[in-house]
């Protein structure tokens, strides 16, 4: 009897767990409008692809999903918004490899990556480009190089902003060449290339979608890209690793995450539905288009490649000694 009696209540139990999640996923989609959280300024490459994602999702789903631009703090102030976001689904973080893995290494954060935010999906990855404007001099990243090393901390790059992946890559870069080129933070992408048009800073390892218009026109000159092979849309530029740093790579990522707190099962209905999104071939064309290659995961696969790439940003930082500007 006392056997029966604890499997009845096991039953129950689990019928009840059934059911909660069943009435989560029947309130997807959010009754109010979606947000998509982007943490960079209006014009760059997250911005970008969040839009082309978000309006294909929007017709998926039959609801609104209004991308929203908080920039600062190198997309830190958009995550710790989104990590106190409601938790009914109406919110998604287009994150960025900077907050999610490199951040938590270089400053102190109101919010921790792996425990405020869970995982939904891979979004687009890239490698960026480094770029030098036309008063720079310099066409190869030979001569780039020997121009840092000539001018010891009078050669600066640009960043989308302090623990940015753009940030990252000058810092690797730094290490790699030996040289000490100096960082000059932005709150995104967009106003980074506007001063690097301006000539106000020397370099910026950028996003394709922003450089490469700029590239056609002969305004800015185009070094290596950060790849470990030439992306199809960038064939004549060289990798980094192919201009004398073999093995050099820092590839640019963005990914959705969600308030921790959101039930499971509408976190697996997103995910559903942003791999769907991201493999639906217009989709797909667009974002290869502007240089974007879609990155959908499980959420678990998303999970793990954070790990790792919090594990080899750790390093670099740690070996650079870096601090937030």
């Amino acid at each position: 009897m006392y056997r029966r009696s604890l499997l009845h209540t096991a039953l129950l139990a689990a019928s009840a767990l059934a059911l909660a999640g069943l009435a989560q996923a029947q309130d997807f989609p959010p009754k109010k409008s979606v947000t998509m959280v982007v943490g960079f300024a209006a014009g760059g490459a997250a911005d970008a692809a969040a839009r082309l994602i978000a309006k294909k999702l929007g017709e998926n789903i039959g609801q609104s999903v209004v991308v929203e631009n908080k920039g600062g703090a190198g997309g830190n102030i958009a995550h710790g918004q989104v990590a106190n976001a409601a938790t009914d689904g109406s919110v998604l973080l287009f994150g960025s490899v900077g907050p999610l893995t490199i951040a938590p290494h270089v400053m102190k954060l109101n919010y921790d990556p792996f425990k405020d935010l869970a995982p939904i999906s891979g979004g687009v990855n890239f490698p960026n480009v480094l770029v030098v404007h036309r008063g720079a001099g310099v066409k190869t990243l030979q001569e780039f190089v020997a121009l840092a090393k000539k001018k010891p901390a009078s050669v600066d790059y640009a960043s989308s902003g302090a623990a940015s992946a753009s940030h990252l890559a000058g810092e690797l870069f730094n290490q790699r060449a030996g040289v000490e080129m100096v960082h000059v933070p932005y709150k995104g992408g967009a106003p980074a290339l506007q001063d690097l048009l301006g000539e106000r800073v020397t370099s910026y390892f950028a996003a394709p979608p922003t450089a490469l218009p700029h590239v056609e026109t002969g305004k800015l000159i185009p070094l290596a890209t950060t790849g470990l092979t030439r992306p199809a849309y960038m064939p004549d530029i060289p990798t980094v690793a192919e201009a004398g740093f073999p093995g050099f790579e820092a590839l640019n990522w963005y990914a959705f995450v969600g308030p921790a707190k959101t039930p499971t099962a509408i976190l697996e209905r997103w995910n559903r539905e942003i791999v769907k999104v991201l493999g639906d071939e217009e989709v797909r064309k667009a974002l290869l288009h502007h240089g974007l290659t879609p990155q959908p995961t499980t959420r678990a696969e998303l999970a793990a490649f954070m790990q790792k790439e919090y594990a080899q940003w750790g390093k670099v930082v740690r070996e650079r000694k870096l601090a937030a500007n």
